[in-house]
């Protein structure tokens, strides 16, 4: 069977629950609840849970190592799986794209971003599969520590909001129908936030 294995990058905790670093985590969650996954629970290095459809084996981790160590998360359940470099992907906060914007990679650097250089770190390499979710910058200088670890504006949650549903259909894309064909479907849109269609695929299917 075909595995699939999501890494929703943020820190554990309720008072991190809604910051913008947590982007990763609610983007998970969301994929997960839409494929009627059981609750996630604790395990080694995250929270998980996992369901099967379409002939695929799906798992879903929110990483409880807090954000600078995300990397032995991905690389534990990487090895424990058994999982192909392809068969996982990383889903992450992005300051240098637009809120409601998001953008669907198969490598890349860090950027900057934390969580993601620890993950480039712990499996020595940069070709893996990453969509950033675009939170914006909208910060003084100096002050992107607490811009990312405090919460989205009412304004930027509802665009947030707008973007989830696109985020979840992106990931089933890549899951379904690979990278190649979830960029040109995922990317293309980046400047219509606003155009959000209902979800239609069901965990019936």
């Amino acid at each position: 069977m075909k595995k699939r294995a999501f890494f929703g990058l943020g820190n554990p905790g309720t008072q991190y629950a809604l910051t913008r670093h947590n982007v990763g985590f609610r983007v998970v969650e969301a994929l997960a609840a839409h494929l009627q996954a059981p609750p996630f629970s604790p395990a080694r290095y995250a929270d998980m849970t996992q369901t099967t459809w379409r002939g695929i084996q799906w798992y879903f981790f929110r990483p409880t190592t807090y954000m600078n160590l995300s990397g032995d998360a991905v690389a534990y359940w990487q090895q424990k799986l058994g999982l192909q470099i392809d068969e996982l992907i990383v889903i992450a906060d992005e300051i240098q794209l637009p809120m409601g914007t998001m953008r669907l990679t198969p490598k890349g650097s860090h950027g900057g971003h934390n969580g993601l250089a620890h993950i480039i770190e712990k499996l020595g390499r940069t070709d893996f599969p990453r969509l950033r979710i675009g939170i914006g910058r909208d910060f003084p200088k100096g002050k992107q520590v607490e811009y990312v670890l405090s919460a989205f504006s009412p304004e930027q949650e509802a665009i947030f909001q707008q973007l989830l549903p696109r985020a979840v259909e992106c990931l089933i894309t890549w899951a379904v129908a690979g990278i190649n064909h979830a960029m040109n479907t995922c990317n293309r849109r980046l400047s219509t936030p606003s155009s959000v269609s209902p979800l239609h695929h069901s965990s019936s299917e």
